[in-house]
């Protein structure tokens, strides 16, 4: 079999080539994730009037919520880091944005909160791979009880 084949196809799910395809996704997508809340920090002064506040506590901790949601999580996502715990704020800042900001929004407008939501559960699902902090913090201290 090619290296290519082996790379797209890989034959265990917890393989190397499986883990650099983890690990391309949570760099892509992290920061393509980050770059929202970044923009979200940029302009706080001008959005923590008027963010939307969907869970009725407020614009100004809706806003903190979504770029902690978005920057400070994407960042341990990108390595791997307390991974599904990192997770948890991705993908329930995407939910609100998908089901509740956008929710009677036509699809074309809500489309790529389902796409976020989508990459997001589905890599929640997969695990962080080998490539991650996660799983190197794993082996120290599997190394240190032997």
């Amino acid at each position: 079999m090619s290296i290519i084949y082996k790379f797209l196809f890989p034959a265990k799910p917890d393989g190397t080539a499986m883990s650099l395809l983890i690990v391309a996704l949570r760099i892509l997508f992290g920061i393509l994730l980050m770059s929202h809340g970044v923009q979200k920090w940029a302009n706080y002064d001008v959005m923590s009037g008027s963010f939307p506040d969907p869970l009725g506590i407020g614009s100004q901790l809706s806003l903190i919520l979504a770029i902690f949601g978005e920057m400070i999580c994407s960042i341990a996502f990108i390595f791997g880091f307390l991974y599904r715990l990192a997770m948890l704020p991705m993908i329930f800042t995407m939910c609100i944005a998908f089901f509740v900001v956008h929710g009677s929004d036509p699809f074309v407008v809500k489309e790529l909160a389902f796409i976020y939501l989508a990459v997001f559960v589905l890599l929640y699902i997969a695990g962080p791979g080998k490539f991650s902090l996660d799983h190197f913090i794993a082996q120290a201290i599997a190394s240190r009880k032997k």
